[in-house]
């Protein structure tokens, strides 16, 4: 008789169950970066923040959305940690969150808050209203985004929305009702949304509780403590012998209250300023965030990446002071494009070259000597040009373009004759200070030298502008009037000021 063996059971797994039944019919999730803006998105705008947390919990659980990255970096799954991102979009009304308010919230590096919010606008989730903008020297201006739900999430659970104002844009339309098979996955992801994502805990902590705790059971010393503070011990039942033989209790005026200080206090690590030392990472990113504070072409630079460029000089102990002094010696672009660039150009060696304080210090001299020698060049400019625009006329050099000149003052400033009236006589004409007595002229010249200590020229400026400076040297003397001239020109000039004493 023969045996015909029986074929073997073959056993297959049972298919997963989706988390809803049109998920598998849907298309990938993924909008492109030219519809990724408001005006031009496919979604419809939340209406508030708890409805739109929905929808981030549906795309995190369905696994349309696959992150197209063409790199070895960067997140693989729209997870956890985008949904924590998203919990701080969907609690700032308008959603203009900056890059270093998202890291301070989430713990995350900057790199991994940029990574997240484009998975979120490459899900549809969130759309462009304003990109920000990063301008040289000036603050950073955060992005404005507007919060979406995106049409596969309607059509996955039968929402139906309306469009209540027809000159509306599409992306306005508000959601007027549910199919019955999307009610259950609906009433899931609204308890997802009411739920906080928080921050994982560690590994290495909980394996250290774990050890901790392994370590005091295998001990056999097991202590419970009550949250109340006792002073006597208690003992259950009414035998007063110990079962440890000649155990007694000490008295209660013999027991320690509970304050007495430890025999091996703790040594506080912290100085007497308040401060702790930095180590090497920590004086890379001191000596980064001064030079991005005193150099101008590294403003809006990152302080990270400075770091990493000036992390030679750093531990060698350099300054900002000793970067500046070997910057001047090393020679700066007049324009620069890339600021960390140019900067790992420059300090390419520089500790091997300037590898003694001596010689920082010479370099600091010398570039302290080029800072004060610039400075007195720009004030020399700015004297001059102030000079030059607010001075007074310069004469001519030629004898006979000063005689000219001198005959063209007269000739436009002397004083014209007034007409006598008819009935009187015509006073005769005075030309000089020869017919002036000398009691007169001294009495003059001791009013405008009065005048004169004080600021007031306008007694020997009038005498120039009415008779010409000839005669007003002859009735002044040439040292008033020389005098007075100077005082005026430089009463205009913006470099000199006087008063009194």
């Amino acid at each position: 008789m023969s045996v015909v063996a029986a074929p073997a059971a073959v056993t297959l797994p049972a298919p997963r169950p989706s988390v809803d039944d049109d998920v598998s019919v849907l298309p990938g999730l993924y909008v492109p970066e030219a519809n990724q803006w408001l005006s031009t998105s496919a979604g419809r705008i939340a209406s508030d923040g708890y409805s739109w947390m929905q929808a981030v919990h549906w795309v995190a659980g369905s696994g349309l959305y696959k992150p197209r990255r063409h790199r070895s970096h960067g997140p693989r799954s729209f997870g956890a940690t985008t949904v924590r991102v998203a919990q701080e979009l969907a609690q700032l009304f308008p959603c203009r969150p900056g890059i270093e308010y998202l890291v301070r919230r989430t713990g995350l590096s900057e790199r991994s808050v940029e990574y997240h919010l484009g998975m979120l606008r490459e899900a549809g989730l969130i759309a462009w209203i304003v990109k920000g903008t990063r301008v040289s020297g000036g603050p950073a201006q955060a992005s404005e985004f507007a919060r979406m739900i995106p049409v596969e999430f309607d059509v996955a659970l039968g929402i139906r929305t309306v469009q209540r104002d027809e000159d509306a844009p599409a992306y306005t339309r508000a959601a007027s009702g549910i199919a019955e098979s999307g009610r259950e996955l609906m009433a899931k992801l609204a308890k997802k949304a009411s739920r906080k994502v928080r921050k994982p805990r560690s590994k290495t902590s909980s394996k250290a509780s774990a050890r901790g705790t392994r370590k005091g059971t295998e001990q056999g010393v097991v202590t419970a403590v009550s949250g109340e503070a006792r002073c006597t011990p208690m003992q259950v039942g009414t035998s007063t012998v110990s079962s440890a033989g000649g155990t007694s209790f000490p008295p209660e005026s013999k027991l320690a209250c509970g304050d007495a200080k430890s025999p091996t206090p703790k040594k506080s690590k912290a100085k007497a300023g308040g401060r702790r030392k930095l180590n090497v990472v920590g004086r890379r990113f001191q000596l980064a965030r001064e030079l991005t504070q005193e150099l101008d072409w590294l403003r809006g630079c990152s302080v990270a990446r400075i770091a990493w460029v000036a992390r030679g000089v750093a531990d060698a102990g350099w300054t900002v002071t000793d970067v500046r002094g070997w910057l001047h010696l090393r020679g700066e672009a007049a324009r620069v494009r890339r600021g960390s660039g140019l900067l790992a150009v420059l300090l390419a060696g520089a500790e091997t070259v300037l590898d003694t304080p001596a010689k920082r210090a010479d370099a600091i001299e010398q570039w302290r000597g080029a800072q004060e020698a610039a400075r007195r060049h720009r004030i020399q400019q700015v004297r001059a040009r102030t000079e030059r625009y607010d001075g007074d006329w310069d004469a001519p050099t030629s004898r006979a373009v000063q005689r000219q000149v001198d005959e063209a003052f007269a000739a436009s400033f002397r004083p014209k004759p007034r007409a006598a009236a008819p009935d009187t006589e015509a006073l005769p004409e005075v030309s000089g200070v020869a017919g002036l007595e000398d009691d007169v002229v001294a009495e003059a010249r001791s009013e405008a030298r009065q005048r004169l200590m004080v600021g007031d020229t306008s007694l020997i400026t009038v005498a120039v502008d009415a008779m010409g400076r000839e005669s007003a040297e002859q009735l002044y003397g040439a040292d008033l009037v020389r005098r007075a001239l100077q005082l005026a020109s430089g009463a205009r000039s913006s470099l000199m000021t006087y008063g009194r004493r």
